[in-house]
């Protein structure tokens, strides 16, 4: 079992908290895009509320431990490692509430780069615990508008986890995905599940519009979230996601995978 005080030692050693690769700059033009409502950095969430930059400063320094000084405008970003642990805590509970009642979830991701492996675990054990893991409208386009204009991807799912990748042969050394904030994905995702008559999710894992755009919806949605992704914090803020939490999302894969064997134990998933 990993401890609480080992874990926080890698989260600081890994730059998954404390200071992260994020930088000050990347988060501040994300909070200005978010208050002009940019559906770029919404990620599917129609805040109820008008959030102005000075809100949302004191928001992500309340949910991230960010610097709530407004007159601090450069050099890297900071995660409070205490609000990640509190944050993978309450993630595991949701976990380990699924999959008692044995629920049906979903899974996806637009950092499959990074959190595949993170994913597929948690897949992997609430399919072993009974819960029914949902791979709705595999191989159907999907068409996201990009920073080069409006391009077609393809759902796929990798063992039971939701990504995009684009239109070609898979293999052969491919990406396995491509990186997308897009909530158009989860969407098609649900609307296949609807449409064919088989059971929606009742939790959504993942990040970005995976999270947000399930939770707009109203269904329980949890992930995680880097300091330059305000949503996931405006819809736990809320209400419309559960569990926001704060960790730099761009690091190696391979840096996860303390943080899974933890959540799966505090989740008693773990095998």
């Amino acid at each position: 079992m990993l401890s609480t005080g080992a874990l926080r030692a890698h989260l600081l050693a890994a730059g998954l908290a404390g200071t992260v690769g994020t930088s000050r700059e990347e988060s501040l033009r994300s909070y200005r895009l978010f208050a002009a409502r940019d559906p770029r950095v919404l990620l599917g969430l129609d805040p109820t509320w008008g959030w102005g930059e000075a809100d949302l400063l004191r928001l992500m320094a309340d949910k991230c431990g960010v610097s709530g000084d407004p007159t601090h405008r450069s050099g890297p970003d900071v995660i409070d490692p205490e609000r990640t642990l509190r944050g993978l805590d309450a993630f595991a509970a949701r976990l380990e509430a699924a999959a008692t009642r044995r629920v049906p979830v979903l899974v996806g991701t637009g950092h499959p780069h990074r959190l595949l492996g993170f994913y597929v675990a948690l897949a992997d054990a609430l399919s072993a615990a009974g819960c029914l893991v949902l791979t709705p409208a595999q191989g159907r386009c999907v068409d996201i508008t990009t920073r080069f204009g409006v391009r077609t991807y393809l759902l796929d799912y990798v063992r039971g986890v939701a990504l995009v990748r684009e239109p070609g042969p898979s293999g052969g050394g491919r990406e396995p995905g491509a990186h997308s904030h897009s909530p158009l994905p989860v969407r098609a995702a649900l609307e296949s599940a609807a449409e064919g008559g088989g059971p929606l999710p009742e939790l959504v894992i993942g990040d970005h519009g995976w999270v947000c755009g399930a939770g707009q919806l109203g269904i329980e949605a949890i992930g995680l979230a880097d300091t330059d992704d305000p949503a996931l914090f405006v819809g736990e803020a809320e209400g419309q996601v559960s569990v926001a939490v704060p960790l730099d999302d761009g690091v190696r894969s391979d840096y996860y995978r303390p943080l899974t064997r933890y959540v799966l134990n505090r989740a008693c998933l773990s095998r």
